[in-house]
C-alpha cells in the first residue's frame, strides 16, 4: 500500500428500502489502517406542490420544522390509512415534542386526488397533517427527489379502473430539509415516536 493517502468516490443506492446513499472521499492511511467515509442522503430536494387548501407550496415552506413525509394515495385500501394513523399516533406520544415536527401525506394519484378529496381524507388523522398534490408532473418530480417508486396498474375493482403500487416508507427530515431517517409501514405508533424522539430532542 502506497504511504499516501488514496481517495476514492463510491455510490452507492439504496432504492428498494426506500433510501438512496452516495458514499464518497473514502481515505485509507496504510500507516493506520483506518477508513474514513463521508456521505449524504440522497432523498428530499426541491419541489411545487397544492396542499388540501389549495394553495402553492415547495419545499422552502416546510423549513424551520422537522417533517415526517409519508406518499400514498386516498384509495389505497389499508396500507396509506393504516400508516397514517400510525404516524398520528406518533405525533400524540411526542407530546410537545410534536410542535417540532410537520407531517406531510404527499398524493402519488394525482389523476383523483384534487385538493379537496386530500381535505376529506386527512379529517380522520392528526390535524396537523398537510397533504400535498399536483400535476402528474408536480408529483413525478417530488417522487424522484425522494426516491419514491410508483407504479399505476390497472384494477377494475377500484374507482378509475387503476389503483397505485407505491413504495410505503416513512422519511423523517430535518428543518433544513435533509434526510434523517426512514421507517417501514409497519412500525407501531409508540416505537415511531421512541425512534424519532432522539433527533427531534437534538433541536
Amino acid at each position: 500500500m502506497s504511504p499516501k493517502l488514496m481517495a476514492v468516490i463510491v455510490s452507492a443506492f439504496l432504492v428498494g428500502a426506500g433510501g438512496a446513499y452516495v458514499m464518497n472521499t473514502i481515505e485509507r492511511s496504510s500507516s493506520s489502517q483506518t477508513l474514513k467515509s463521508t456521505g449524504k442522503a440522497l432523498i428530499g430536494g426541491a419541489f411545487t406542490m397544492v396542499n388540501q387548501k389549495g394553495k402553492t407550496v415547495t419545499e422552502k415552506d416546510f423549513l424551520g420544522r422537522h417533517s415526517l413525509v409519508f406518499f400514498g394515495f386516498t384509495h389505497c385500501p389499508d396500507i396509506c390509512p393504516a400508516t397514517l394513523q400510525v404516524a398520528s399516533e406518533a405525533m400524540e406520544k411526542l407530546g410537545p415534542l410534536a410542535d417540532k415536527v410537520q407531517p406531510v401525506f404527499v398524493s402519488v394519484d394525482p389523476e383523483r386526488d384534487t385538493p379537496e378529496i386530500l381535505k376529506s381524507y386527512l379529517e380522520d388523522f392528526d390535524p396537523r397533517l398537510t397533504g400535498l398534490t399536483g400535476s402528474v408532473d408536480q408529483v413525478a418530480k417530488i417522487a424522484k427527489a425522494y426516491r419514491i417508486y410508483h407504479n399505476k396498474v390497472a384494477d377494475p375493482n377500484s374507482e378509475g379502473g387503476y389503483t397505485v403500487d407505491h413504495s410505503a416508507y416513512l422519511y423523517l427530515m430535518s428543518p433544513e430539509g435533509q434526510y434523517i431517517a426512514h421507517y417501514p409501514p409497519a412500525i407501531q405508533g409508540d416505537a415511531l415516536a421512541d425512534r424519532m424522539r432522539p433527533a427531534l430532542s437534538r433541536g
